[in-house]
């Protein structure tokens, strides 16, 4: 139900970019759906790399439109999302939901505006990705460089993070970082995720990576650990790391690239179990393959929130050799589906349908509860943070 726009306010919904459909734009697209009537920006588009999913809505985008970015160019554009983000006018709106991983949380409101910003997670690689983003790069001088750049971009993050009237957090990972970054409390309203899409089904031989091959995700560690057990794996996904993965793969490695959302459930379905490699926020696919009734075989992290170890699934530590073990010793064959499924139905997207419109309504209602004297002090952090970044 279209709560907000029932009692005529006018809303908009933002997101950091719509150019493919990964776990966040799935995200995103379940809000869109909420609120039908809403206006939806982002600073990029591409309606044939989102699979027509947001084909029957006015998308609202930057200047960056101009060069007509994809999944695989948009990156080379990451200095100037800041200034696209803040380039949108949202003063005549009554309620701002953002869905941010990134920079969609910096967008600038009027002042009896209510922003309401869903946090995937905090710029991954200008806060708890930062050190080993720079321990990547050889050259001294480039990571002299980059070093300025993400010090700059956290000072900006965090005078953004300052306008937001309230945070809603994907996991208590994220929580934690919105936290320590940001110094601002969080809810946690777990992602929406299409459980229904999924069955249990006849299972294979083979373990299964399902991922964006990015080098965070830590591919590697999963192929290097199937090189040495010899054992079938294959990997759904596609990214940048893709020609490196598939060089250090041995024959037991296939690469599926990107596939239908049916094809994915078959192949979920058939999995021994599903291998996620690298610390997730949270980890949407690691639901999904239990709601296909597979266990999933994973690094700690948020993770650890919708995976029942020993019950649902297993965790390892540390690189290839710690994955062996747990895959040599692991049972799946114990792991019960129906167990399995029940666990994915906490998060499935009616959960989120009905938590994250509470929470934006509760936004709201402090908001106009708030003394006068608070919204002038609201009013003027707003104004120095939007000097300060101006003044940046």
């Amino acid at each position: 139900m279209d709560r907000l726009a029932a009692q005529s306010r006018r809303i908009a919904l933002v997101h950091d970019f719509l150019v493919d459909m990964r776990g966040a734009e799935r995200v995103f697209l379940a809000m869109c759906e909420m609120w039908p009537h809403a206006d939806v920006f982002s600073p990029i588009y591409d309606e044939a790399g989102t699979e027509g999913r947001f084909a029957g809505r006015e998308i609202r985008t930057s200047f960056l439109q101009k060069v007509k970015p994809t999944a695989r160019t948009f990156r080379a554009l990451l200095p100037l999302y800041p200034a696209a983000i803040e380039s949108f006018d949202f003063s005549g709106y009554d309620v701002v939901v953002s869905s941010s991983s990134a920079w969609a949380h910096a967008v600038i409101c009027g002042e009896g505006t209510v922003h309401v910003s869903y946090c995937h997670n905090p710029f991954r690689y200008a806060w708890s990705e930062r050190d080993a983003t720079l321990a990547a790069r050889r050259d001294p001088f480039s990571r002299a460089a980059l070093r300025g750049i993400f010090r700059r971009w956290r000072q900006w993050d965090w005078i953004a993070a300052q306008r937001v009237d309230r945070y809603i957090a994907n996991s208590h990972m994220t929580q934690a970082r919105i936290r320590a970054y940001f110094g601002r409390e969080s809810t946690v309203v777990y992602p929406a995720v299409e459980t229904g899409r999924f069955a249990p089904g006849k299972v294979s031989d083979y373990f299964m990576v399902l991922s964006e091959l990015m080098p965070h995700k830590r591919i590697d560690v999963a192929i290097r650990a199937f090189n040495k057990l010899r054992l079938p794996l294959v990997i759904v996904g596609d990214g940048p790391e893709r020609r490196h993965l598939q060089h250090i793969a041995g024959p037991t490695i296939s690469f599926t690239g990107r596939v239908s959302d049916r094809r994915v459930a078959q192949l979920l379905s058939g999995a021994r179990a599903l291998i996620v490699p690298a610390v997730e926020e949270f980890g949407i696919a690691a639901v999904e393959a239990q709601a296909a009734g597979r266990p999933v075989i994973s690094a700690r992290g948020g993770q650890q929130e919708s995976v029942l170890d020993g019950i649902t699934g297993a965790f390892f530590e540390g690189e290839e050799d710690e994955l062996i073990k747990v895959v040599t010793a692991f049972d799946e064959s114990a792991v019960d589906p129906t167990e399995c499924v029940a666990n994915a139905t906490r998060f499935d997207t009616t959960v989120f349908r009905e938590r994250l419109p509470h929470e934006v309504e509760r936004a709201i209602e402090d908001s106009q509860r708030a003394p006068r004297e608070e919204l002038r002090v609201m009013s003027r952090r707003r104004r120095r943070a939007r000097t300060h970044v101006s003044a940046d």
